[in-house]
């Protein structure tokens, strides 16, 4: 299996290849210039599982929300903010990618 990353084709490695087969359910379809349209209706469908799963959890203290990307930070602590309400202490902020 190939992929074309700036023009050039490069093979995949096998982990590529199973995120890219994960992915592919998400996937509604490919427009003809390579952008990925996702299926919102199958995401959704996750998000509330995740969330049903999440509110079954007793102890906030077992919840970890974490995300390596500097865009996934503010995401991560609007949820922490959410979960954490009944413990604020447990929630630590991670320092900004961008200072203001």
């Amino acid at each position: 299996m190939a992929a074309v990353a700036g023009g050039a084709a490069r093979a995949l490695s096998q982990a590529e290849q199973d995120v890219q087969m994960m992915l592919a359910a998400y996937v509604y379809k490919r427009r003809s210039d390579g952008i990925y349209i996702i299926n919102l209706g199958k995401t959704w469908e996750k998000l509330q599982l995740a969330a049903r799963v999440i509110v079954a959890i007793e102890n906030p203290q077992d919840i970890i929300v974490q995300s390596a990307r500097p865009y996934g930070q503010r995401a991560v602590l609007k949820f922490a903010q959410y979960i954490y309400q009944s413990a604020p202490d447990l929630l630590q902020r991670a320092p900004s990618a961008h200072p203001h």
